[in-house]
């Protein structure tokens, strides 16, 4: 694939992102500053259209169904956290890449906080989490519970065609009055 000489030493996974769903949908991104001590999940910083974003790829486990992937920072102090909702990140986007699909979890801030992932006034959090991408089987009540509302935040890439760039659109870009969490309003 031919990408912009800028993005040519990130993440495959997010060079075809950009190409699949940023420019297709005509989204001003900037170029994505990575993230060192996150190199293993291709941790990255970008703006798309202004929004503040963290991205991460997912990496399959030998033993559970799903994909991990960690989601922390370095506090000021020198310790590792959660990121928190004062850290004002707007999206959270995990790459889902297997030989049974490829896609994007697209997670708003305050979806993330509502399932306890990202911190709230420096309480709760973790550092890291399981996605389960629709491809995915889960054998248990909790991994599919935690499917159930994960799905809704998921963008198929490259597989069956061309992005659905409607779909992007929704979840790069929500109208304000749509409520992420509790009712999800993102589907499939």
């Amino acid at each position: 694939m031919v990408t912009n000489q800028p993005w040519a030493g990130l993440h495959g996974d997010l060079q075809t992102a950009k190409a699949l769903v940023y420019d297709a949908s005509g989204f001003a991104c900037s170029l994505p500053v990575p993230e060192p001590e996150g190199a293993e999940y291709a941790a990255c910083a970008f703006t798309l259209d202004g929004r503040s974003i963290r991205f991460r790829v997912a990496k399959t486990t030998p033993k559970k169904v799903g994909q991990f992937v960690t989601v922390w920072q370095r506090s000021a102090k020198g310790p590792i956290r959660p990121f928190d909702a004062d850290d004002h990140v707007d999206l959270f986007v995990i790459s889902s890449h297997h030989k049974d699909g490829f896609g994007q979890f697209v997670f708003p801030g305050e979806v993330l906080c509502e399932h306890g992932i990202v911190s709230r006034d420096a309480s709760g959090g973790k550092r890291g989490f399981r996605v389960y991408p629709p491809w995915v089987t889960t054998t248990s009540r909790q991994a599919r519970t935690t499917q159930a509302w994960q799905v809704n935040y998921f963008l198929h890439l490259g597989q069956d065609g061309p992005a659905d760039l409607t779909r992007a659109h929704a979840l790069y870009r929500p109208h304000p009055h749509q409520r992420h969490g509790g009712t999800d309003v993102v589907r499939p």
